[in-house]
């Protein structure tokens, strides 16, 4: 047995509460009546009136509570197959986990920033299928196209500076692997949403833009970061927080770029997007373009449906009710 909305089982409380209530009232009914009358004067004035009836409709009502309890729970018995169709998208996120990405002009830091946006995206998708892919010097699929949300979630709270070894901000790796990791010949229906602070350091990247386009793959750009920068921080040998410093000894300042950002969305019709600034966060950008988009219909699935019994208690319930009513607290005489 299954239950529908189990949100209603605290009213089962009123069962206990109701029957003490009753009791208190017998109780307090009793010593009154002694207090009315000598103990043979009541049996008299009484005679006509059945305690013993008054306890079973008390019992009655306590039972029609509890049936109405059951069925605003809606148990469930018994199935049967049912055939589901799903429509949706194929949404590639692709991330950035370059060292650029530990900047703190975004708290707690852009990477972790850019993880809860994610995460907030995948809460909000009903049939679309999501996929994860990492990118610094070159690029991985972290996670294929799924439909399981907790899955993926999973491998989006996995991502850090550590899941690429090589260093660098390979934008146009991102592409193209975003490109292969798309399932199938047609040439829609499909969304990469590329999160980075733009500062790009291969040259191909409008080409492998161009490309998207040509397989059909709009791309959403989304900024992480702020325009003046900020420090990369790392810890030394000792464990001190420092920055990161180029060779003459200056501290490197991440700055967004988000001219190039807005160049790669535009080449595929897609738009930008940033986080950290409240400009088209990634949640705003899927409600307000990409689930507007049009959806493909994906492989239809035999789900098994449980059959709602929650009209047995109800009626039940009523029942009880209907006895306690036209129950009667006098004797037959």
């Amino acid at each position: 047995m299954r239950f529908g909305n189990l949100h209603f089982l605290y009213l089962l409380l009123l069962i206990p509460v109701c029957a003490g209530f009753y009791i208190w009232a017998f109780h307090s009914k009793h010593k009154a009546l002694e207090k009315f009358a000598q103990k043979e004067l009541l049996g008299f004035l009484l005679q006509s009136v059945s305690f013993k009836k008054q306890k079973v409709k008390a019992v009655f009502f306590l039972l029609g509570v509890f049936f109405l309890v059951l069925a605003l729970i809606q148990p469930k018995w018994g199935y049967h197959w049912e055939e589901v169709k799903r429509k949706g998208l194929d949404i590639m996120v692709v991330v950035d986990v370059s060292k650029s990405m530990l900047a703190e002009d975004i708290k707690p830091n852009r990477l972790q920033a850019a993880k809860r946006e994610i995460k907030s995206l995948i809460n909000i998708l009903k049939g679309d299928r999501i996929g994860l892919i990492a990118f610094a010097g070159n690029a991985f699929l972290c996670c294929p196209l799924t439909l399981d949300y907790g899955t993926a979630k999973l491998f989006v709270d996995n991502l850090s500076v550590e899941t690429i070894p090589l260093g660098g901000t390979n934008i146009s790796a991102a592409i193209r692997n975003a490109i292969k990791a798309f399932e199938g010949h047609e040439k829609k229906h499909r969304v990469l949403i590329l999160i980075t602070d733009g500062e790009d350091q291969d040259s191909g990247v409008m080409l492998e833009a161009e490309e998207a386009k040509k397989h059909g793959v709009v791309i959403f750009t989304i900024g992480v970061g702020r325009r003046q920068g900020a420090p990369i921080p790392i810890l030394d040998e000792q464990g001190r927080k420092t920055f990161v410093k180029d060779n003459a000894g200056n501290v490197v300042i991440s700055k967004l770029d988000p001219v190039l950002l807005q160049k790669i969305a535009l080449m595929t019709h897609g738009k930008k997007g940033s986080i950290g600034t409240g400009n088209f966060s990634l949640e705003k950008i899927y409600q307000n373009e990409v689930s507007k988009m049009e959806k493909k219909e994906l492989k239809s699935l035999r789900q098994k449906r449980f059959e709602n019994r929650f009209q047995i208690p109800l009626f039940i319930s009523l029942m009880f009710f209907i006895l306690e009513a036209v129950t009667t607290e006098r004797r037959k005489q």
